[in-house]
């Protein structure tokens, strides 16, 4: 499979660095406005790469995203850059809509010009709207949202942080069967004897 990241920023270099790592894909396209930025990204990765799977990592262009099964935007303003710091803005990330629907207006396209069967991942914040940008823009493609996920993520952290607990095992799934999920001290997230329903 074929992965196209565009946007090498803090976030485009993890999620390349994970794909790498992960063996996700055999080839990754790394795209970025300053494609000399993209270059060095993916460098620095490809000499990592003896170590792990094969995968081959290359800068490129729009075009070059052609043939690939996925690709995540990471490209925007970034909270920094946006003013969305302050945790306690009512706003917060929201405020970077305006500023990345503008970025994702101009770059959709040219995602789907180059890959009109990838999906997309919208991964630059905030995702969900972001998502509804790129559906409007490219109405007949598959995009998808990181959305909570990463939330979820978050909160996973947080709660093996509070426990003392890997947050791997934090939150655990179970397919077996639907009893609620249970932390680790044992009760269930939703008992009030869970010492969780503090937070």
């Amino acid at each position: 499979m074929k992965i196209g990241i565009v946007g090498t920023g803090a976030v485009g270099c993890a999620c390349a660095l994970a794909a790498v790592t992960r063996g996700s894909a055999r080839q990754i396209v790394l795209v970025n406005r300053t494609r000399k930025t993209a270059a060095a990204v993916a460098t620095d990765i490809r000499y990592g790469t003896p170590l792990g799977p094969k995968v081959d990592i290359a800068d490129g262009d729009y075009e070059d995203l052609s043939g690939s099964g996925l690709v995540m935007i990471t490209a925007g303003v970034n909270e920094k850059t946006g003013g969305a710091t302050d945790r306690n803005d009512p706003l917060g990330r929201l405020r970077l809509l305006d500023k990345n629907a503008v970025i994702y207006r101009d770059i959709v396209p040219r995602i789907v010009s180059a890959a009109p069967d990838a999906v997309l991942l919208v991964v630059t914040d905030p995702p969900d709207p972001l998502a509804d940008v790129a559906r409007e823009v490219a109405p007949q493609t598959r995009v998808i949202s990181t959305g909570t996920f990463l939330d979820s993520l978050r909160f996973r952290v947080h709660l093996g942080r509070i426990f003392g607990i890997d947050p791997v095992m934090s939150m655990r799934k179970s397919s077996a069967t639907t009893a609620p999920p249970r932390c680790s001290c044992g009760h269930p997230l939703v008992s009030a004897a869970c010492p969780l329903r503090r937070f």
